[in-house]
């Protein structure tokens, strides 16, 4: 049997002042709950491009795709309820005071402390640690 594996790239945008930012799902899974800025990469499109474009898509922040760090990718069975997914994960490094607003596929979105997280969608919160204590996926 074949398995179809799903291709994302999702991002983790951190202030200097120690906050992440953080999408309010408007969709399932997890609809209603907190995760990463993400979504699939496109045809022929370069996983960091589409983190970039991700976050603009769902919060309004525009970073260049050359400025995204990559941090490792997460792929481990289960990860998603939909079926198997691999994401990419990039770090982008922005301004304490870089304004945020919800795109058309997040209900909400905001800048959280990291020593204050709400619960997180799929395994946000083990990426985010990951990237907090340096560790890479």
């Amino acid at each position: 049997m074949t398995e179809t594996i799903q291709y994302t790239a999702d991002t983790v945008a951190v202030t200097p002042d120690g906050r992440v930012l953080l999408i309010e799902r408007d969709w399932p899974p997890y609809e209603g709950e907190w995760a990463l800025p993400g979504g699939h990469v496109d045809s022929g499109e370069a996983s960091r491009a589409a983190a970039a474009r991700e976050l603009e898509e769902e919060t309004g922040v525009r970073v260049d795709a050359e400025d995204l760090l990559p941090v490792g990718t997460w792929a481990e069975p289960g990860r998603d309820p939909r079926g198997r997914y691999a994401t990419d994960v990039y770090l982008a490094r922005v301004p304490a005071e870089t304004p945020v607003k919800a795109g058309s596929d997040a209900r909400n979105a905001r800048w959280w402390p990291l020593a204050a997280l709400p619960p997180l969608a799929f395994d946000h919160a083990d990426i985010i640690a990951a990237v907090a204590s340096g560790n890479r996926g």
